[in-house]
């Protein structure tokens, strides 16, 4: 039986890295939306109230019957910056995972560019709050919903690695996401709202960026990472 080489020092830093990155991005956006929230002159709904309700800079109402919620956030500029500081940190995030780049891996690969593709999706939700550049908001909208299929194709790829011990839980995530954006498109909510709608298509990412981070922060994913999977990305 031969002995798995051990990790790499580069190889450990990076992973360690671009795992607290995945944490912190998650972390920072869920205490940005609660504080904004706080701030509404009325009640923020998350069963009636969209997430980039939290960025819009006007306050109005939106929507159409029977879907009209009310949309006023004083404090539209953190919201759209934890926005940007999401979309960086995910990337970031991603770039600096190995595991999502093996060599020969084109599955991997694959998953690591739809979770890139939906970190530059909240990058342009950041800088086009949807009340005041609505089309230029839709596509990072649009862009961020690719962030479920990344887990699922990420799931499907990581066989080996420091993420193989959190793929059912990517596919889970991704499952969910991919049916709630589904839903949501086509405007049925379950009885839950919209918003809350929303929040089961745009949530699931978050959370798995932060389980996953953690997991590998603790060590699990990095010790089985060093069975292999380094000299394999060589």
């Amino acid at each position: 039986m031969t002995t798995a080489p051990p990790l790499t020092a580069p190889s450990a830093r990076r992973t360690r890295i671009g795992a607290l990155l995945w944490v912190l991005s998650s972390i920072q956006f869920f205490a940005a939306h609660l504080i904004v929230q706080s701030a509404w002159p009325r009640p923020y709904s998350w069963a009636l109230n969209n997430v980039s309700d939290l960025g819009a800079v006007t306050c109005s109402t939106a929507g159409a019957e029977p879907h009209v919620r009310y949309v006023c956030s004083p404090l539209h500029d953190v919201m759209n910056v934890s926005f940007l500081v999401q979309g960086a940190m995910l990337i970031a995030g991603a770039v600096l995972l190995p595991a999502l780049w093996r060599r020969r891996a084109i599955i991997a690969w694959a998953g690591g560019a739809l979770l890139c593709l939906q970190g530059a999706g909240w990058l342009v939700v950041g800088l086009a709050p949807a009340d005041a550049h609505e089309d230029p908001h839709s596509l990072g909208a649009l862009l961020v919903a690719a962030g479920n299929i990344g887990l699922i194709v990420t799931a499907v790829g990581a066989t080996r690695g420091a993420l193989r011990d959190v793929r059912i839980s990517a596919l889970l995530a991704g499952t969910v996401g991919c049916a709630a954006t589904w839903l949501f498109a086509t405007d049925s909510d379950l009885g839950l709202g919209l918003g809350a709608m929303e929040r089961l298509w745009l949530f699931p990412v978050q959370v798995w960026i932060a389980y996953a981070g953690i997991r590998l922060l603790a060590g699990t994913g990095c010790l089985a990472w060093t069975h292999g999977d380094i000299r394999a990305d060589r």
